[in-house]
Order: structure tokens, then C-alpha cells, then sequence
């Protein structure tokens, strides 16, 4: 008598050839028809025979050779290969913004792609000195949001919060929502950042995508348009949310020559130097100017210096003055 899942006898023989073999492990005719038997799934050999081929057809590759005295079958390609998910897995494990819990969850969906064998390989811990994960698993939920906006060209509220000295979340503007027209994430520094036209401000923002909370679609029409076609995205490069916000300003600065590979790694290749003499070169890049710019450049301790404008070498001269001491 036939078994209950004879129905399902394709996708179950698809699983196991799946989960069971690889490159290294196969299975014998009269142990797939065993495995089987555990599905409560009665099989005769030609019609497994058959439903093998028909995975093969369907793009599940079934490789059949014979080993010794025996004929074995195991599944070939693989979407992913082993070195591949190696590689994912040891970027979500050693991602900031990736919760443990989520880190766990995904590496478990990524090992239904290779045989229980492989999976052994790669669920494995990475090691990464100082590397804290994030807490804060709605921001799967809140990137989704975002992307739905851009899609449906709609507004989103949220709340926007910082850290206190107990570590809590404290939200800003006393727990007022922010509406704002969402025009881009982008990707830095192991974080997410919205760039953003802030309705109440009027003009370009951008914020940390891990600190907003409470994020809705609003029924508004995006607005700022206009400044966000203006706003040059790739000038939002690495150095834009790394140094922090302050306003976007093509600073000119005078190196010395050596100092040529720290610039195009950190300002990119695209950045064009120019000679000053045998010992110098200027160039012009663009910046959001704030501390930690200005912390950047005096950490370099005078092989960068800050030629123009005007008003951001005010600003390092002001920075300098300050007594950082007690």
C-alpha cells in the first residue's frame, strides 16, 4: 500500500538528494528508496529512475557514477558554491548592524543551500577584535518601510533617537515624530544611512538608519525632488557619513607627496592631484566639514594641511585653540 506522501514523493527525493549529497557524498539506489521509506514513501527503483531524471531536467543536477561494484547519485551544482557562502557568512558574522539572533537565523537559511555536510563548514564563528552587534533587529523591518516609500513616492515618519550616558535610548526633539522624503540609503562603515529630505528643516539630511524607531509610510507625497537631483549622489561618498554630517564643502588641501596613497584611499581614485613643487601636491575634495574632518587632518600631524576656504581653516584654527585637557 502506497504511502500517505506518495504525492509528494518528487519534492521529498529533490530534498534529501539536495540535503544528503554533494561533490563528496553519495547515496546508493536502495538507500535513496530507504530514505524515502522515511517520508512514508513507498518507491520502486525505475520510478525513482525516472523522478531523478526529472530533476535533472529541471535544473537540479543529478550525477550518477559508478563507484567499485556500486552505481551512486549525488546533486552537482549548487546556486552557491562552498567558498561563496563562506564568504557571505563571514560577512553577516562580522557585520555591526546585524543582530546575533538575525546573524543565526540567516546563517541557517544559507545552509539549506548545500548538503548537511557542507553546512558543517559553514556555520563556523568569526572572530573580530572589538566588533559589537547591533541589538536592533527592526531595521530589516524599517529598510523594507523605507524601500516601499521610495516606491509608492510617499513621505516617512519616525522617531530619531541618540544614546545617553546610562545607554538608553533617548530620543531627540522631546519624542517628536520626523518626517522626512526618503531618496536613497546608502551603505558605509558597516551602517545604513537614509538620505533624506527633513520636511521641517528644508533641505538634505541623512541619518542612521539603526537609530530610527517607530517608522511609518505617511500618507504625504515626497517632497525635495529637486534637491535631491541636485545633490550629486556620488559625491555622498565613504567621507560624507564618516565624518559625521556638517555641511557638504570642496576643501582644498596641500600634501606632501607621500601622503598620496592615504588620500586616494580614503577620497577615492577619482580625486585629482596636482603638483605644488618636488615635495607637495593640492587637491580638491569633497567633504562634510566637522570635527571629525578636522580631527582626520590634525591626525596626520601637518603632511595634510587645509588650504581653502576661508571658513573651514577657521574652523581648524578654532578646534586648535580649545583646551582638550583638564
Amino acid at each position: 500500500m502506497r504511502g500517505n506522501n506518495q504525492k509528494l514523493k518528487l519534492l521529498y527525493l529533490a530534498k534529501i538528494m539536495q540535503e544528503q549529497t554533494d561533490d563528496t557524498h553519495s547515496l546508493t539506489m536502495p538507500q535513496i528508496i530507504d530514505e524515502l521509506a522515511k517520508y512514508g514513501i513507498d518507491a520502486q527503483r525505475k520510478s525513482v529512475y525516472d523522478d531523478l531524471d526529472a530533476l535533472d531536467d529541471f535544473g537540479i543536477e543529478i550525477i550518477k557514477e559508478r563507484v567499485g561494484s556500486k552505481t551512486v547519485y549525488y546533486c552537482g551544482n549548487r546556486d552557491f558554491e562552498i567558498a561563496e557562502l563562506k564568504f557571505l557568512v563571514d560577512a553577516i558574522q562580522s557585520s555591526k548592524f546585524i543582530s546575533e539572533k538575525k546573524t543565526k537565523e540567516l546563517i541557517k537559511k544559507l545552509e539549506k543551500s548545500v548538503s548537511i555536510y557542507d553546512a558543517k563548514l559553514i556555520n563556523r564563528e568569526v572572530k573580530v577584535a572589538g566588533r559589537v552587534k547591533n541589538m536592533n533587529e527592526s531595521i530589516y523591518y524599517t529598510i523594507d518601510a523605507i524601500h516601499s516609500a521610495m516606491n509608492e513616492n510617499k513621505a516617512i515618519q519616525f522617531k530619531y533617537f541618540s544614546w545617553n550616558l546610562k545607554g538608553e535610548e533617548e530620543f531627540r526633539r522631546d519624542g517628536a515624530l520626523y518626517t522626512v522624503s526618503p531618496w536613497a540609503l546608502h551603505f558605509d562603515d558597516e551602517r545604513y544611512y537614509l538620505i533624506a529630505y527633513d520636511h521641517d528643516r528644508g533641505e538634505m539630511r541623512h541619518y542612521r538608519v539603526d537609530k530610527m524607531r517607530n517608522v511609518s509610510i505617511s500618507d504625504l507625497k515626497r517632497e525635495g525632488r529637486d534637491e535631491a537631483t541636485r545633490q550629486d549622489k556620488a559625491r555622498l561618498n565613504e567621507q560624507y557619513f564618516r565624518m559625521n554630517g556638517g555641511d557638504v564643502e570642496t576643501v582644498t588641501l596641500k600634501c606632501r607627496n607621500e601622503m598620496a596613497n592615504v588620500i586616494i584611499d580614503q577620497f577615492g581614485k577619482d580625486v585629482k592631484p596636482r603638483p605644488i613643487d618636488k615635495n607637495y601636491f593640492k587637491v580638491k575634495v569633497d567633504v562634510a566639514v566637522s570635527s571629525q574632518f578636522l580631527a582626520w587632518v590634525v591626525a596626520l600631524r601637518g603632511d595634510v594641511r587645509i588650504i581653502a576656504p576661508e571658513w573651514v581653516k577657521d574652523e581648524m584654527e578654532e578646534l586648535l585653540a580649545e583646551d582638550f585637557t583638564e
